[in-house]
């Protein structure tokens, strides 16, 4: 009786696996890359009480139209170039932030295959960063 279930709904079944995969895919693509994904207040925590450098990856124009508070700004483009001026930071946590969080993602690959140590990537971008009601500067 299983088994006719089974064949009866395999589209069925296929769909449900694929979407819970899908779910789950984006916390288990960070933890197996190293990068933990934080929300806002985990950023200001760790700025806070273990001098964390904040990096920020998106472009000039989206930099200048608002930027966490002491921020620094290497637009993704440009990190591979420049990420021997952060050597200082290897052993300290580093936040890439961007727009929704996926250029971000990348910065952090970038960061850890260069030896960066405690790289951390805000979920949800500057998005999330302005839903939490926490300032900017510009």
């Amino acid at each position: 009786m299983p088994i006719d279930f089974i064949t009866q709904n395999i589209w069925l079944i296929i769909l449900v696996l694929t979407s819970g995969l899908m779910l789950v895919m984006p916390s288990l693509t960070g933890k197996l890359s190293g990068v933990v994904q934080i929300g806002p207040q985990e950023v200001v925590r760790l700025f806070n009480h273990e001098d964390a450098l904040i990096l920020d990856v998106r472009e000039d124009s989206e930099f200048r139209d608002g930027h966490v508070p002491k921020s620094r700004h290497i637009p993704l483009g440009k990190l591979k170039a420049e990420i021997g001026g952060l050597e200082k930071y290897k052993d300290r946590a580093v936040i890439a932030i961007c727009r929704s969080g996926n250029r971000s993602q990348s910065a952090c690959g970038q960061l850890r295959r260069a030896g960066f140590t405690k790289v951390h990537n805000l979920a949800g971008g500057i998005g999330s960063w302005d839903q939490a009601g926490l300032p900017k500067e510009r």
